[in-house]
């Protein structure tokens, strides 16, 4: 993505729009539609979480990294352990 920080409004608005996406899938899986439509919409949510998971960590490299600790030390430890989360979150995909 675009070396652009991504504001909070931004970060919301995203995730109230994934929110609707789960909704869609919720009814979607009630109304025992296809099964590749439910895929496709599944992998559309996958997308977007990873691309606001991508902005968070861009946010944090950019923001929180320069202003949340004291040390060089602990933000760097900091940065390691959010991508390190992160990491875990696609495992298995």
């Amino acid at each position: 993505m675009a070396e652009q920080e991504a504001s909070k409004e931004m970060l919301v608005n995203r995730l109230k729009r994934i929110e609707g996406q789960i909704r869609g899938i919720q009814r979607m899986v009630e109304g025992e539609r296809q099964c590749e439509s439910i895929i496709t919409q599944l992998v559309a949510v996958r997308a977007a979480i990873e691309s606001v998971g991508a902005l968070v960590l861009n946010n944090y490299m950019k923001i929180c990294f320069r202003e949340d600790s004291e040390t060089e030390v602990d933000s760097i430890n900091s940065l390691a352990r959010c991508v390190s989360l992160w990491g875990r979150v696609r495992i298995g995909d």
